[in-house]
């Protein structure tokens, strides 16, 4: 967790490569990478991007040691030419990106490397582990959060994340989704974000009763007073018990500024409306009812559907590990390489599978708005020397079916292109914003999607096209692959 060399953090054939490379190619033929994904995490309309200051990072300190030298050495694979060359590597290509907290959809770069070719390859593994990590669970996250409808979220999944890592940056991306704060003490020290928790069932089981444990809990943390009220009985004693204790703080002059109680199992349609009744004819209309117990955002939704009095969240393992779809799928994938004229030459991937056909050559991207309601309409792929103004009239077609066809005229839209440069000449040239500014901007951006686009079951989709030149691009070399 506390090593910031991550650079042997690569799967193995990266090197091989590398040393293909290095042994047989011009070691400084520049070519550009596209990561990108092609589905949408579970099943949704939209993902989050997260994790570049983690791929930040990794760059900023990719280096070999001299242990990494040495082990890699006692392969019996590496060359000595090769090793001695790795000794003095640095990365020194260029790095754009989406930044994070914005919504993106599939097939559109996500981070774009340009870069002598054995640099460029080296980054593949890290890049994806880290962005397919954070964008999984910050995506996650901002479904949770919209299911909750306002409500807050708390992240209470470290204990069963897939280890440390998982646990702490996999919290950072459920914040920057829209979580509130989360359970995990370290990811709050690293991030600089809201920390908060309650008690568990082990504090009222060790004392005489629970009366005395929620006393004693009350007297300690009057001003973050949950209790958690399931441990033996939650309506014949657990609410009483809390009622109780709170009405002792209000006869004490002890001000209630966020008090109330946690569910952590049973039927939390039914027990939170019981005890939203008791809780309200006792005189704590205010009192916080918070749940847990295994809630994802397909369970919170009905909940909410069925008229649960719950209004705070607490949400650990289907969000941290997003158990439903464990893995976010993004790939990586050459799009171009530098010529002799200083052109680059667009490169494609073919495929059985139609979907898994890659976009060729240098590309940027822009995000298309409404201009009334400031929602997207679509993203526009296109070359990198393409320019749009959104005073012309501007035609979008579906690439898969180009008969079909939109036309928006000139001044009725707005152009945004999305991504950022990061690295120039192999100098970071982007500070990323503090974590809980980044989920500030995420929910501006989830506010430009369609509520059509943002619900959990057969969402609607949001158009990426691609511009006519690079269609016809794309056309071109598909003919040509084919010809050969």
């Amino acid at each position: 967790m506390d090593r910031q060399n991550l650079t042997l953090m690569t799967d193995l054939y990266e090197l091989t490569m590398m040393q293909g490379y290095f042994s047989h190619k011009d070691q400084n033929e520049t070519v550009i990478f596209d990561a990108f994904y092609r589905k949408n995490p579970c099943d949704g309309g939209y993902a989050i991007s997260a994790g570049l200051e983690q791929v930040i990072r990794y760059i900023e300190e990719l280096h070999f040691d001299r242990e990494d030298i040495d082990y890699l050495a006692s392969l019996g694979i590496f060359r000595e030419d090769f090793l001695h060359y790795l000794s003095s590597f640095r990365f020194s290509g260029d790095l754009y990106a989406i930044p994070e907290g914005t919504v993106m959809f599939p097939r559109e770069p996500v981070i774009k490397v340009i870069a002598p070719i054995m640099e460029a390859q080296l980054v593949e593994t890290a890049i994806l582990n880290i962005i397919n990590h954070q964008s999984l669970i910050a995506t996650k996250a901002a479904r949770v959060c919209y299911a909750a409808r306002g409500d807050g979220i708390m992240e209470f999944g470290l204990r069963r994340a897939q280890g440390p890592d998982a646990g702490t940056y996999g919290a950072r991306a459920a914040i920057i989704g829209g979580c509130i704060g989360t359970s995990n003490v370290l990811c709050g020290q690293l991030f600089d974000v809201p920390v908060k928790g309650t008690h568990a069932h082990s504090w009222i089981m060790s004392f005489p009763d629970e009366y005395t444990a929620f006393k004693t809990y009350a007297d300690m943390y009057p001003s973050a007073c949950i209790l958690l009220a399931d441990t033996y009985d939650t309506l014949k004693s657990g609410v009483p018990n809390a009622i109780r204790v709170f009405t002792e703080m209000r006869r004490a002059g002890i001000p209630l500024t966020f008090y109330g109680i946690r569910l952590d199992s049973g039927d939390l349609a039914y027990l939170s409306k019981k005890a939203r009744k008791m809780l309200d004819e006792a005189g704590f209309p205010d009192a916080v009812i918070s749940a847990s117990n295994d809630l994802d955002e397909y369970l919170i939704d009905s909940l909410k559907a069925q008229g649960a009095a719950i209004t705070s969240w607490g949400v650990g393992t289907n969000l941290i590990t997003s158990k439903d779809n464990p893995s976010f799928g993004g790939v990586y994938k050459l799009a171009a390489i530098r010529g002799e004229d200083g052109r680059f030459i667009p490169k494609i991937k073919l495929s059985e599978n139609s979907e898994k056909i890659t976009n060729p050559g240098d590309k940027k991207i822009y995000r298309i708005y409404e201009k009334d309601t400031g929602k997207i309409k679509a993203d526009l792929i296109c070359l990198a020397d393409e320019e749009y103004l959104d005073s012309d009239d501007l035609e979008l077609f579906d690439s898969l079916e180009p008969w079909k066809k939109t036309r928006l005229k000139g001044g009725t839209y707005r152009l945004r292109s999305l991504m950022e440069p990061i690295f120039r000449g192999g100098k970071r040239c982007y500070t990323s914003p503090k974590v809980m500014d980044i989920r500030d901007y995420c929910q501006r951006e989830l506010d430009t999607l369609w509520d059509e686009t943002k619900r959990l079951v057969n969402p609607h989709e949001v158009y990426v096209d691609l511009s006519r030149k690079l269609y016809d691009t794309k056309i071109r070399l598909l003919k040509e692959m084919s010809e050969t």
